[in-house]
């Protein structure tokens, strides 16, 4: 609905021009450890994980182990933070030449729940509490991008596209801050 909005505006208002980035399941933290997530209540699973292997949470719920893919559990998509912010950066230099873009911005391939508890823990060296419970309404099977159309219009593509690197970054961050920006 908003990308539709934007794309009437101009019709108003001529100069108007935009990006809508469409990010998939935006992940890690800066390489160096420096800044990363915090989020209150927190609900994205590579946080989630980490800090269940912190101990400030007693663990992860996987919701779901049934599904038609290779291991049962949902796949989706992770894009590293530093990729996306190349992305603004291009997508906004490419403004300058033209009024609208509208992307999809991913990897263009997908990592299951189970694939990213298994990379959690290698990359921590620690075992993730985990307990299985029921699918929840409305979880799609597999969700990830095409960013085809980054790469042509942009020349855009993920640079950090394995979980091993997206976790790392996070791992630094959050075992520095496992209760994120508040305390140590």
């Amino acid at each position: 609905m908003v990308e539709q909005i934007l794309q009437d505006l101009p019709a108003a208002w001529k100069a108007f021009k935009f990006a809508a980035l469409r990010y998939f399941n935006a992940s890690g933290c800066v390489m160096d450890g420096s800044l990363g997530e915090d989020h209150d209540p927190e609900t994205h699973l590579i946080p989630v994980i980490l800090q269940a292997i912190l101990g400030v949470r007693p663990g992860i719920t996987v919701f779901g182990t049934n599904y038609p893919t290779k291991d049962g559990t949902n796949i989706r998509d992770y894009i590293h933070v530093d990729d996306l912010a190349d992305a603004h950066i291009r997508a906004m230099e490419k403004l300058d030449e033209q009024k609208k873009i509208v992307l999809n911005l991913g990897t263009g391939h997908g990592f299951s729940v189970k694939e990213i508890i298994a990379t959690a823990e290698k990359v921590t060296g620690k075992k993730a509490p985990v307990t299985y419970g029921p699918p929840r309404p409305g979880d799609a099977i597999a969700l990830y991008a095409d960013p085809s159309h980054a790469k042509k219009l942009l020349g855009w593509e993920a640079k950090h596209n394995d979980p091993e690197t997206i976790i790392g970054s996070a791992w630094r961050w959050f075992s520095k801050h496992p209760r994120g920006y508040r305390m140590k």
